[in-house]
């Protein structure tokens, strides 16, 4: 028996053993998508609309963080865009708003603005973009650290702070679209010299003029029930017809328009982004060996719908339908090109959007508009008459104050006096709910509401001295807007979908910091070297069930 016992353990043993191959648990791709200004309600509402190929692909067999939000103010393009990749708040990356008054410069600046880079693809200054302004890496510039920058980085969008700011300072390419006459894609110097030959060829090919049509619901609008009705007094419209109502034929628009500029105005915008996209991904290989690629997509027609038509207009519900058709051709293809089940996908916003503030009074919800050049004027000449000079605001812009420095030292005005007496002046305002100052601010104290969100999105270098918060609904009395702390502000989608991700749903919090954290711990690379937010467990550690 002992013998037998032996030699059974010495086939085992001794047998040759077959190596198994060790498959890479990384995606080839990661695509991020960034859906400029979806409430998450739109996924609920649209719902019954959407087909089987977008969005309810991605809920059905990927993971969706019901109550994801925002965790600062303002909730703007830029700082929305740059929070999603860099994992951190404005507190840290230092994109406080899309434009912000530069108290060192003393004048304003634009968030991906760079004049000294150099127009590629065009004559014109909407070329003079980088990321310089944002402090910090994101997820992407990460993969390429950890890639020894082999693995490579496109992002795309029509917006160019939407393109810029997910991609990152190392990215081997940014791409955004330029309107008015000339109706392509270009980048700048701080990429490269010149376009490649296959954003030429596609700016060539006249892909945004054939967008000069018709735009018409893809249904019968009767059947648009998820909306306001057509013809309503809270809508802006375009120049040159008289209601805002479909359709709307936009070669017959666009020279009261803009020309070029009317397209990203309609979900053309969104169509002629995937068509720029499609094109990237197949020549530019992304996703063809085995160091993990990153291809950061904007949508930003969906923001400048709801801006001009508002988030309960038919316009933005067939905007949305649309989209949910650009991503089912998105992920179809991506499953052609790189591979079912070889990439990963997450989907988000950059900010949420309220409704109109006209409509909500005329169906009784307390709303109003806040009027920020009269406010302005009247600040200034209370401080003017309580400090006998006139000089001691330096700017006002961006829901802040931001204080003269060197007049208050010669005048013998401490900044926290100034402070008290500004912040008790602006709380008395019409429409104003709350105000901070530069030491609440400073001092960290806030950890809960409204004052938590204003302190992550404090930057102490670049932001005011006195932050003020409107009351919740107040906005325009036509067309939607956004930047505040409210939950229609902050509340937004977050999909992830692909390799590493398993199916399932929760309402647990989750936070926009916390998409690039969750990024870098399914790659197995560092986290960006500012990220706050933390990788969402409930969602990587299923998978290993």
């Amino acid at each position: 028996m002992k013998r037998i016992l032996f030699l059974f353990l010495a086939l085992i043993f001794l047998s040759p053993v077959k190596s198994q191959e060790v498959k890479n648990e990384k995606p080839k791709l990661v695509v991020g998508i960034v859906v400029d200004q979806m409430r998450y309600d739109y996924l609920t509402r649209f719902w019954g609309r959407f087909g089987e190929g977008g969005f309810k692909r991605m809920i059905n067999e990927g993971y969706n963080f019901k109550n994801n939000h925002f965790n600062y103010v303002p909730t703007y393009t830029g700082p929305g865009h740059a929070s999603v990749h860099t994992g951190t708040s404005p507190m840290n990356h230092g994109i406080i708003s899309n434009s912000w008054y530069d108290k060192f410069a003393e004048e304003e600046v634009y968030c991906a603005g760079d004049s000294s880079v150099k127009p590629v693809g065009t004559s014109s200054s909407a070329g003079k973009m980088s990321p310089q302004r944002m402090k910090v890496t994101t997820v992407s510039d990460q993969n390429r650290l950890h890639t020894q920058m082999r693995g490579k980085t496109i992002g795309i969008s029509i917006k160019d702070r939407g393109s810029i700011l997910p991609a990152g300072h190392t990215a081997n390419a940014a791409y955004w679209y330029h309107g008015g006459d000339e109706g392509k894609f270009i980048t700048s110097s701080y990429y490269m010299e010149e376009l490649p030959q296959w954003v030429e060829d596609f700016n060539n090919s006249n892909a945004a003029e054939e967008y000069f049509k018709t735009w018409n619901t893809l249904e019968n609008i009767e059947s648009y029930r998820e909306s306001g009705i057509d013809v309503n007094n809270f809508e802006g419209g375009f120049n040159g017809q008289e209601t805002a109502s479909f359709p709307y034929n936009l070669a017959e628009l666009k020279n009261q328009n803009g020309n070029y500029d009317i397209i990203p105005q309609t979900p053309y915008g969104n169509d002629l982004t995937l068509d720029f996209t499609l094109m990237a991904i197949e020549a530019e290989q992304l996703g063809q060996d085995e160091d993990t690629d990153f291809l950061d997509v904007s949508f930003s027609s969906t923001d400048k719908v709801g801006h001009n038509f508002g988030v309960n207009s038919k316009e933005i519900e067939d905007t949305y339908l649309r989209l949910d058709r650009n991503l089912a051709q998105l992920l179809e293809y991506l499953d052609s090109n790189v591979g079912d089940g070889e990439y990963t996908v997450f989907l988000t916003a950059d900010h949420g959007g309220g409704e109109v503030s006209g409509y909500l009074e005329s169906v009784k919800i307390p709303a109003g508009y806040f009027d920020f050049s009269s406010f302005s004027d009247k600040l200034n000449v209370f401080v003017a008459e309580e400090y006998g000079q006139n000089n001691l605001i330096k700017n006002i812009s961006n829901n802040q104050v931001f204080f003269n420095y060197d007049a208050l030292k010669n005048a013998e005005i401490s900044s926290e006096e100034l402070e008290e007496r500004i912040a008790h002046y602006i709380l008395q305002q019409e429409q104003v709910d709350k105000v901070f100052t530069r030491t609440q601010l400073e001092n960290g104290g806030l950890t809960t509401g409204i004052g938590a969100l204003i302190q992550n999105g404090f930057n102490q270098k670049r932001s005011g001295d006195v932050v003020f918060v409107l009351n919740p609904g107040s906005g325009y009395a036509r067309g939607s807007t956004h930047g505040s702390g409210y939950t229609y502000d902050t509340h937004a989608p977050l999909l992830f979908f692909g390799k590493g991700i398993p199916h399932g749903s929760t309402t647990q919090r989750s936070e926009i910091t916390d998409v690039a954290p969750t990024i870098s711990a399914l790659l197995g690379i560092a986290f960006p070297n500012a990220a706050t937010g933390h990788p969402l467990y409930i969602m990587l550690d299923q998978k290993l069930k």
